[in-house]
């Protein structure tokens, strides 16, 4: 297998620093696993401004630069051929949505997942044969248990079609949980810890919690885990577009606002400080995932971040929250979920929100926490 760019000059050319680019993206590629030849080849074959020719033998598959872009950002996953039957080919078709009213890549190169930004079909024939196993964590404590049944319902219609998933779902009263009708390949997984009295002692400590299970039995079942609010409910197809190494989601009440409002830990005594002049996003505590080793990794940190506040008597404007978009400011995610995946349904729709495919449920927060 080989990997080449083609650019053609017979229709509008690229400017001269896209050959930099490109180069740096076949080495990219190359990093990843594919073998690959650096040499820019022209050609007076009508081309549409360039494409990059992923082939073996004499089967090829043309790649215009939108969807290149997008297979080595991650919004296409790239294997290894180690992964055998796995197809190498892939293909965006030009019917393919290109997102202009939204921001869809990070600064450091991290695509940002909206509606019309990938193709569900062409993701799924990437992902389903690697027979991936996807977790997924939530706290069900005291009044918040009236909420796993509709999280769990919803989750079975909507999340992860046509994978394996695991549900752990923590909680001290087991037996508030109701019984649920799973899938074939689906399991719920009730796990009990103690009961805090405080909410804020709970939020603090989901951190924790979530890094001793992945420890202890999570990390040999599952490949992905998302860490997601109980008191939230699936409308719309969550797919394996949302996975990768570190995912973060944007907050719904800070993704179009300027960066001196988002509700960063701004006191220097905490480790969750951030500097008035930083930031990159406000990232939703509701929604965290990842590869299972990495979400380990961030969440340890966040734990060990927390603990030394609390030494201190020092606890984060926004608890957990605040800890992990402290750490996301070092730790770039891989990939970051539009809101789409993490709504309030308290919030008016904006037109740029296609749809809606994980929203809050409409509550008494004052009631749910006495």
């Amino acid at each position: 297998m080989g990997f080449s760019w083609q650019r053609d000059w017979s229709g509008l050319p690229f400017p001269p620093p896209v050959d930099h680019v490109v180069r740096a993206l076949c080495s990219a590629l190359s990093a990843l696993g594919a073998p690959h030849s650096s040499e820019l080849h022209c050609t007076t074959k009508p081309l549409c401004h360039g494409k990059a020719v992923i082939h073996e033998g004499d089967s090829k598959c043309i790649l215009d630069p939108f969807s290149l872009f997008a297979l080595v950002l991650g919004v296409l996953p790239f294997r290894p051929a180690q992964h055998s039957g796995f197809s190498w080919f892939y293909f965006l078709p030009s019917s393919f949505s290109r997102r202009s009213d939204v921001l869809t890549v990070t600064p450091w190169l991290a695509p940002i997942v909206w509606e019309g930004t990938f193709d569900p079909e062409v993701v799924d024939s990437l992902y389903k044969p690697l027979n991936l196993t996807i977790g997924v964590m939530a706290f069900a404590v005291g009044k918040y248990t009236q909420f796993v049944g509709r999280f769990l319902e919803s989750a079975e219609t909507f999340f992860m079609t046509g994978y394996r998933v695991n549900y752990y779902i923590f909680t001290e009263s087991p037996q508030a949980i109701p019984k649920v009708h799973l899938q074939p390949g689906r399991g719920l997984v009730l796990v009990h810890i103690r009961k805090y009295s405080h909410w804020q002692e709970i939020s603090m400590r989901r951190m924790e919690v979530i890094n001793r299970h992945i420890s202890e039995t999570a990390h040999r079942e599952v490949d992905y885990l998302f860490c997601l609010d109980i008191d939230m409910v699936f409308h719309n197809p969550w797919g394996a577009e949302t996975l990768g190494e570190l995912v973060a989601a944007l907050h719904p009440g800070y993704y179009k606002v300027a960066r001196t409002a988002f509700p960063y830990e701004r006191r220097k005594v905490s480790t969750a400080y951030i500097p008035w002049e930083e930031g990159d996003f406000y990232y939703a505590g509701a929604t965290f995932g990842g590869l299972v080793k990495r979400v380990y990794e961030f969440t340890r940190a966040c734990h060990m971040n927390i603990l030394a506040d609390k030494a201190n008597g020092i606890m984060a404007a926004w608890q957990e929250e605040s800890h992990l978009n402290r750490h996301f400011l070092s730790h770039k995610p891989s990939k970051l979920l539009s809101p789409e995946y993490v709504w309030d349904d308290t919030k008016s729709r904006p037109p740029e929100l296609r749809l809606i495919r994980f929203s809050t449920v409409i509550k008494n927060y004052r009631q749910l926490r006495e």
